[in-house]
């Protein structure tokens, strides 16, 4: 699926060569029955936006934006595990289902790297991309939501991954707990984030799970329970529906 290729390089960090590309990256967006009208012009519009500033000011925005702080990580399991051991054996299941389908990873960026994922999926089948974009929905509404919080136009990148995985989300649940959340791209948070912590014996084991579906939850994450979330199920890469890739 060519769009998602697209949407892969649009996410990624800004490069001269994604300025250059603009014309077929605009014509892409714009031929694409993946996605509704309103998201095809919101993404035209990023692209045109994206492109017409200053590279340097869009890659220094960009790291302020996706490496400052983990809310707007753009690693899945950052959301999913956090520090918990439980993301390590994650990481090595996805890869071996990259690698099970064909997939080379070809760069430095850890297997769960959004864009990563979306280049691998642009090579599956449309049924296996849409379960697959259905098993992260949740995080990519609250990454979209995080980022219209902040008021920032990378969300309609999100949106128009909701838009291809065809599932129907409640925005306005998850956007009542994104308000509530703590900024942690502050000096301050990030300040305090670095402190040393006093050493104590008592204290609970990393890998530790805070809730009854396993999935560890941070000060910067939504609450499993709040939001209906569902676990990132790693598919058995022998599955029939990914057979013959």
């Amino acid at each position: 699926m060519l769009i998602l290729k697209v949407i892969s390089r649009l996410l990624d960090y800004p490069t001269v060569e994604l300025f250059a590309a603009k014309d077929e990256l605009v014509a892409i967006v714009e031929k694409t029955d993946e996605l509704s009208q309103k998201n095809r012009t919101e993404l035209v519009d990023f692209i045109c936006q994206l492109t017409s500033r200053d590279i340097f000011d869009a890659q220094e925005s960009y790291d302020l934006l996706f490496d400052r702080g983990r809310a707007l990580s753009l690693l899945l399991f950052e959301h999913v595990h956090g520090e918990s051991r439980d993301r390590g054996q994650a990481m090595v299941d996805l890869m071996n289902v990259y690698k099970t389908n064909g997939f080379e990873v070809n760069s430095s960026q850890l297997p769960d790297y959004i864009p990563l994922y979306l280049e691998f999926l642009s090579e599956q089948t449309p049924e296996f991309i849409e379960e697959w974009l259905g098993d992260i929905c949740h995080l990519l509404t609250m990454l979209s939501e995080r980022l219209i919080d902040r008021e920032c136009y990378y969300s309609v990148i999100f949106d128009a991954l909701i838009d291809i995985s065809g599932q129907e989300v409640d925005r306005k649940e998850v956007a009542d707990a994104v308000k509530q959340e703590e900024r942690d791209d502050t000096v301050e948070a990030i300040d305090k984030e670095w402190e040393d912590k006093e050493i104590r014996f008592d204290d609970p084991m990393v890998g530790d799970c805070s809730s009854a579906s396993g999935i560890q939850s941070s000060k910067n994450s939504l609450d499993p329970n709040t939001v209906h979330q569902v676990p990132i199920k790693w598919h058995d890469a022998d599955a029939a529906e990914v057979s013959g890739l």
